[in-house]
């Protein structure tokens, strides 16, 4: 090992183990970089790693100016606790795996003009032993875990130009003097848990241009701005209210205002931006504002630099105006208005050759006769009311959005020269003929593709070719036939497949147990039938990752899967999900949006369509159909399951005691079948289940009583006459024999009606669900072009503090 080590040039150094690393002896150094060895190309970076020893010496450098220790991996080690360098001027620590607080001690670097400690895992509290920091022009702090309040101290941080503090969890309000930060340039503090009024400083700072203040819970009204210097204003998701002062519209510097998902009212009149000739990016989207236009002139003519408009939810009749002209228009959100009619001629010449996101989705449009955007990329045009037949759009075409409409006709094969197509969702219209066959061949670029409930008749293309992407597949509501094509095995990355309300006619796929990432299978209402039992190894891994099984409503037959349930490792809670995400889902080709899955399922009895699918879901559904047999034990097992129904079948023999080990169940349907026996009082136990119905079986005893039990009401008991006790009349003094079977005589398929009561329970326990309305959920993000523009803003910042 190396007990003295030249660094007067590590700029070609690519690997270093820290551990072996002493540098005691380097007392006249004055500057070392074992970062980022060329920023500006990024092509090479040092990769220090292992711990950062807590004793060493390299804080103590008298002569040391500049220590670049950025983008190494330190092992989640400690910020040293000793600082005592009195010449150091430039410390960054950025991207090194860094963890615990911020030392206190950094208090004591007196000369120092540039602190970078973003993106590591700090902790704990801003130390308000940074105020002693004077020199200081450049602070970032971003990206770590920050929590608690900003200090007062840092008001003494006059020198400050650059302060982020941004993707942490700061509470409070933003310390507050009118005369603060008069040189700083930019602020950002997004992402944070910060509240209170907006500082009165941030008006009246003479050098401010940025302001990032988005994702934060800040209230009351934006005031007026006395400095013109503001060119970014990033103000959106907070709780801020009233109207927009008129100095807004006096910004002439102003390139970008994004003022979305706050409480702002009161009328706009969008010619009050004429006065802001350099604007590009505007965001007014979800408040309670109203956009007007008294002038039919454009506004093209002045402001020719709008490239991003969104005024989704800003209470628009028509298409405004003042986008006449706008050729180099980029993105353009008007969804969620009262919008009518069609599409206006003159919105073609709308960036003819720029538009590539257009969302006009959730109005009440009528007609369309074409798409002339020749770089469209995202197409929303969902909820609305649409008719006629499906116009193609341009090639470029990633994400296409049609559902809820009322087009009809065949979808025209010419959709699958989209060679770039990722997410097509065409569901809730009157689309009928076969499903174009070139589908299967597109599969390996398309990746969301929903069908449901259309009229699509035929086989389901047998063209799913290897290297098919599909994720998610939902064909739920047509007038499919057939059997199952075998080519949908080819689609190993398949996590959602949803063939519902069909006419398919096959045994059951045992072949789809194979595939890797499936996470929800849902085959109900179809005349699939024969036996679920398989004949394989014990190792076989067949749904290891099936977190939603709903086989209802069909004619299997047979005992129930007992070799499927042992596998279900991911409801037995040995397959760890470890999503990130609270809903089932992909992200747009940008990352900016995001599609959840949605599949029809019954849910306590009551059939509805989950718009999103929780990522904790775990539900299991054979009911409707001919299984015999008893309840297998092994169900025991599947403790993470909130929902059981095994309702309307032939199943005999007692209720199993392990289900009283389904400690997450909420709700659990075992009625129409004919189970005998008792009611385990460990049911009683559940601490989560507010829907039960044990109805039409041959059960006898007492009903379990106390908990949950309390809250069930005579509906979940009827037809079982040997039950007594509280809710049924009868007390459990009489002693009667069981019941008549309840199907008829030849074994056939019970006429009773499917669908039960459901008992709300009347007190604090249990998931509440709630179901929105809307089918495909988009949630509106941001063109990446615009996340790199912030980003790029910031990164040219830390180039000229580190030369």
């Amino acid at each position: 090992s190396f007990t003295q080590v030249n660094v007067d040039n590590t700029a070609n150094c690519v690997e270093l183990l820290y551990t072996v690393l002493q540098m005691s002896e380097i007392s006249t150094c004055k500057l070392i970089s074992l970062g980022e060895s060329d920023r500006r190309k990024q092509q090479q970076v040092n990769r220090l790693y292992g711990n950062f020893p807590s004793n060493t010496t390299l804080f103590h450098l008298p002569h040391l100016q500049k220590l670049d220790l950025s983008y190494n991996d330190f092992n989640l080690s400690k910020i040293p606790s000793d600082f005592n360098n009195v010449s150091l001027k430039f410390l960054d620590l950025s991207h090194s795996n860094l963890s615990g607080p911020v030392s206190r001690s950094l208090g004591n670097l007196l000369q120092l003009t540039d602190l970078d400690l973003s993106r590591n895992q700090l902790s704990g509290q801003i130390p308000r032993s940074l105020g002693n920091l004077l020199q200081l022009t450049d602070l970032d702090l971003s990206r770590n875990q920050l929590s608690g309040q900003i200090p007062l101290s840092i008001l003494n941080l006059t020198q400050l130009e650059y302060m982020r503090i941004d993707g942490n969890t700061l509470e409070g309000s933003i310390p507050d003097e009118v005369t603060t930060f008069p040189n700083l340039i930019s602020l950002d503090l997004s992402g944070n848990l910060l509240s209170g009024t907006l500082p009165s400083w941030l008006y009246t700072a003479p050098s401010l241009k940025e302001i990032y203040l988005s994702q934060n819970q800040f209230s009351g009204h934006i005031k007026k701005f006395q400095s013109k210097s503001p060119e970014l204003i990033w103000l959106d998701n907070n709780k801020l209210q009233g109207p927009l002062p008129s100095s807004i519209f006096q910004l002439l510097n102003l390139t970008l205002l994004s003022l979305s998902s706050n409480n702002l009212s009161g009328v706009i009149e969008l010619s009050m931006f004429s006065n802001l000739p350099n604007l590009n990016y505007l965001d007014l989207s979800h408040n309670s504002l109203s956009l007007t236009s008294n002038s039919t002139s454009s506004v093209n003519h002045i402001l020719p630099n709008l490239i991003a408009i969104f005024f989704s939810s800003c209470n628009l009749s028509e298409f405004p105006q003042f986008l006449k002209g706008l050729k180099s228009l980029e993105s353009l959100d008007l969804s969620c208005n009262r919008i009518e009619g069609k599409i206006p001629q003159w919105m073609q010449e709308v960036g003819n050759d720029s538009l590539s996101y257009l969302n006009v989705s959730h109005n009440s449009l009528t007609e369309v006769e074409h798409f002339p955007w020749k770089n469209i990329a995202v197409l929303d045009l969902s909820s609305n009311l649409i008719r006629g037949n499906l116009p193609i759009p341009a090639l470029t075409i990633n994400v296409f959005l049609i559902s809820n409409n009322s087009f009809n006709g065949e979808v025209s094969s010419l959709i699958c020269n989209a060679s770039f197509l990722r997410i097509l969702d065409l569901s809730h219209n009157n689309l009928s003929g076969t499903i174009p066959q070139c589908f299967g061949s597109l599969s390996d670029s398309l990746e969301f593709l929903n069908l449901m409930k259309n009229k699509f008749y035929g086989t389901i293309p047998p063209t799913f070719a290897k290297g098919c992407n599909l994720s998610n597949f939902n064909l739920n509501g047509n007038l499919l036939e057939g059997p199952l094509t075998p080519s949908i095995f080819n689609c190993k990355g398949l996590e959602v497949l949803d063939l519902s309300n069909n006419k398919i006619n096959d045994t059951f796929p045992h072949w789809l147990g194979s595939l890797p990432q499936l996470q929800v299978l849902v085959l109900k209402s179809n005349h699939m039938h024969g036996s679920l039992c398989v004949n394989s190894s014990k190792s076989s891994p067949f749904f290891s990752k099936i977190q939603i099984f709903d086989l209802s409503s069909n004619y299997f037959s047979g005992p129930l899967p007992v070799g499927y349930i042992n596998n279900f490792k991911a409801i037995i809670n040995l397959e760890k999900i470890g999503s990130t995400v609270s809903y089932m889902g992909m992200y747009d080709y940008e990352g900016s949006a995001f599609y959840t899955y949605s599949i029809g399922i019954a849910m306590k009895g009551q059939d509805v369509e989950l718009v999103k699918i929780f990522t904790m879901w775990m539900i299991i559904d054979l009911s409707n159909n001919q299984f015999e047999g008893e309840i297998p034990k092994v169900i025991g097992k599947l403790n993470l399951l909130k929902g059981l129904n095994l309702s309307h079948n032939n199943l005999n023999g007692g209720i199993p005691t392990s289900i009283g080990n389904l400690t997450s169940l909420e709700w659990l349907d075992l009625s129409s079948n004919r189970l005998s026996g008792t009611i385990p009082n460990r049911l009683a136990d559940l601490p989560f289940l507010s829907s039960l119905n044990v109805s039409e079986n041959q059960l006898h005893g007492q009903i379990p009583q106390g908990k949950q039990f309390n809250t069930f009401g005579n509906d979940s008991y009827e037809g079982n006459k040997g039950l007594c006790g509280f809710p049924v009349s009868k007390g459990c003094n009489i002693i009667e024999p069981p019941p008549p079977n309840v199907l008829n005589k030849d074994g056939s398929k019970s006429n009773i009606a499917f669908g039960w009561k459901v008992v709300l329970v009347g007190y604090g326990c249990g998931v509440v669900f709630g179901m929105s309305v809307g089918y495909v959920v988009f949630q509106t993000g941001k063109p990446k072009w615009l996340v790199n523009l912030v980003e790029n803003q910031h990164e040219k910042r830390r180039r000229r503090k580190s030369k």
